[in-house]
């Protein structure tokens, strides 16, 4: 029989291209997508040989009945849930009590080291539980282009954020779609490892500005406002005061912090070179027209 492997956060970015980098590869796993509503998401599966089962994280009284019979969990952290005590310790503790034999985590890089978010409370909680994990840390998500800096891109042909002359490690998020489906199909070669997810770049916002320039045949700026001006622009554009502090704190922090290393996981589990930032912004040229 095969082992199944639940994929929580499955219509998301990262689960959802883990998922589809599963049915590209050689594997035996069954594969399971927890989603909050089946009707609802279960068109956007269509023609995936995959299980779509409900599974919600704020919902406690779910978690035995989603994770009977799973012997793998890959494991998200929804943005709008914060309190990891709360949601992921009862979540953890079912794993345990279901038996399930490995979790693979989606954390963020450096959050060994930053005992403030989220993501570092919940490799605790998965550490002390004894289940055997694998930690995924990716990078700052080139896809962030195509999200939350869009509309900056597309209708002014600017960059604004707060950054200044800080360097990023970055990462494409389909490298770690694939790298999460490579370790979901062969855990055992990956227990108890944490991978920091990089490309081999280390840029600041100017420089991308530059290569999306060069790129794209149109004059794009980088803007490095203080905060100020950030938060009053972005409010008038309407952003949640919350998310603007996350925004803050993903590109106006990391000014006073050494900046992140690059790691060579990617190419050392997928057996290729990661995706640059220019063959990103080539790839996704028309989604910036």
């Amino acid at each position: 029989m095969k082992k199944q492997v639940l994929v929580t956060g499955a219509t998301g970015n990262v689960g959802f291209e883990t998922i589809k980098s599963l049915l590209r590869i050689d594997h035996d796993l069954e594969i399971v997508a927890g989603v909050r509503d089946v009707e609802k998401e279960k068109a956007r599966f269509k023609g995936m040989d995959i299980k779509v089962i409900p599974f919600d994280f704020e919902r406690q009284d779910g978690f035995g009945q989603a994770l009977y019979g799973i012997s793998i969990l890959f494991l998200l952290r929804p943005p709008q849930i914060s309190d990891a005590k709360k949601f992921f310790q009862p979540l953890v503790d079912a794993a345990k009590t279901a038996k399930i034999e490995h979790i693979v985590f989606l954390s963020v890089q450096g959050a060994d080291k930053n005992k403030a978010i989220p993501h570092y409370k919940i490799e605790q909680i998965i550490l002390k539980s004894g289940i055997p994990f694998t930690f995924l840390r990716p990078a700052y998500f080139m896809q962030n282009f195509l999200t939350t800096l869009k509309k900056d891109l597309v209708e002014k042909n600017e960059i604004y954020l707060p950054a200044g002359k800080a360097k990023f490690t970055i990462v494409d998020l389909i490298d770690v779609g694939e790298v999460g489906a490579r370790i979901l199909s062969k855990p055992e070669m990956h227990i108890n490892q944490a991978y920091d997810l990089t490309n081999q770049e280390l840029l600041t916002f100017g420089e991308m500005a530059g290569q999306l320039t060069e790129v794209l045949g149109k004059k794009i700026t980088f803007r490095s406002p203080n905060l100020v001006s950030f938060y009053i622009r972005k409010r008038r554009e309407g952003t949640p005061a919350v998310f603007i502090l996350v925004m803050v704190m993903l590109h106006f922090f990391p000014r006073f912090q050494r900046p992140s290393k690059n790691s060579e996981a990617i190419e050392n589990i997928l057996a290729k070179k990661p995706t640059t930032f220019r063959q990103f912004v080539s790839r996704e040229s028309g989604s910036f027209r």
